[in-house]
């Protein structure tokens, strides 16, 4: 005869290595949330050889420098001259400084792993990490949208971009990239971190990012994988429909005028955000908008480096090369600096005057 106390196999659950009781006693009660709480997570993400950690870790920190001066110095030069102080520029330094923060979400954490076997991050620590990427990615996936719009305008408007484009409608695009990004952060986060967790707490990445956290959830995830995916294909379907809409436009203006130099002119005007866009959504793409199952560790760490490091060093060079106002503004910024450097030397040799 069966225990009036021990619950009938109908009553239990599987989760991992242990058996989670759904009695409705108070013992059982406790079981379960001891079980559900995860304190912490590890990282699980990168090599274990000590050789390959140091040269990763020189790897990482360069591009990581390279990066926030590359975008610090864009950030400067837009600023400081009055011939970028324009919508175009005045988005860019948005999409700069979304570049600044995606990387220093991420790597500085990922460089004491490397560095000193920090592998461990608290729960609320991982959930900070993951609002706060998830916010920049949605907010630049907005801000790319929005710039395209601006391409439509300059080429198929011209005469009245001043007026269209006018400082009050750009910065409430702005203001609105970014709340959007915000919004949309929180309820993917939300969604994320309800889930129950208990057990395995080793994340397959380097930082926590969706699919290697769902992964490790013990409750099901079908419902809120379907609301994720609901939600950012329709965000992100969106975003990229006006991109592609406004690029048509521009095409079909191209092709109408027929004018000798057009091409080039329209290249120059929106071949840097072109090429900022396919290097964003296709990197973006692979690493999201995807269910869990279709999860490869290893092939989403090189994903993720490409987007999470790469794109935000890149973007900066993409319009330096292609673009000839910030190149001069750069060109400017880079000879005020040697002209400052140049002037401290010359105090710090000059002898001091006698009293």
């Amino acid at each position: 005869m069966m225990d009036s106390q021990s619950p009938s196999c109908e009553q239990c659950r599987i989760y991992g290595q242990g058996n989670l009781c759904l009695v409705p006693t108070m013992r059982h009660r406790m079981q379960r949330v001891n079980l559900s709480a995860v304190s912490e997570f590890v990282f699980v993400g990168l090599s274990d050889a000590p050789e390959i950690r140091l040269l990763l870790f020189v790897s990482f920190l360069l591009i990581y420098l390279a990066t926030m001066a590359s975008n610090i110095t864009l950030l400067i030069a837009i600023s400081t001259d009055s011939h970028l102080h324009s919508p175009m520029y005045f988005f860019l330094s948005n999409l700069s400084l979304l570049d600044l923060l995606c990387p220093t979400i991420t790597v500085p954490k990922m460089l004491g792993i490397l560095l000193l076997e920090h592998k461990e991050i608290s729960f609320s620590g991982c959930l900070f990490q993951h609002f706060s990427l998830i916010a920049v990615v949605g907010t630049e996936i907005f801000l790319l949208a929005v710039m395209a719009y601006d391409r439509y305008v300059a080429v198929c408007h011209p005469l009245r971009y001043p007026s269209i484009m006018s400082t009050k409608l750009c910065a409430q695009l702005a203001l609105g990239t970014w709340v959007t990004g915000l919004l949309n952060s929180l309820l993917h986060t939300s969604l994320v971190f309800t889930l129950s967790f208990c057990g395995p707490n080793k994340i397959q990445q380097y930082y926590c990012d969706i699919p290697p956290v769902l992964a490790l959830s013990c409750s099901s995830t079908y419902s809120r994988e379907l609301v994720i995916l609901v939600v950012a294909g329709v965000l992100g379907s969106s975003a990229c429909v006006v991109t592609v809409v406004s690029y048509l436009y521009i095409l079909l203006e191209i092709l109408a005028r027929k004018s000798p130099g057009i091409w080039h002119k329209a290249f120059s005007t929106c071949g840097s955000h072109l090429a900022v866009v396919c290097l964003f959504y296709g990197t973006t793409i692979c690493t999201y908008v995807r269910p869990s199952f279709t999860y490869c560790p290893h092939w989403d760490r090189v994903v993720s480096m490409l987007y999470g490091m790469l794109t935000p060093l890149l973007n900066p060079i993409i319009y330096s090369l292609r673009n000839k106002e910030v190149k001069c503004a750069l060109t400017r910024v880079i000879n005020q600096v040697r002209r400052a450097l140049r002037r401290q030397e010359n105090l710090a040799q000059s002898p001091p005057s006698a009293g």
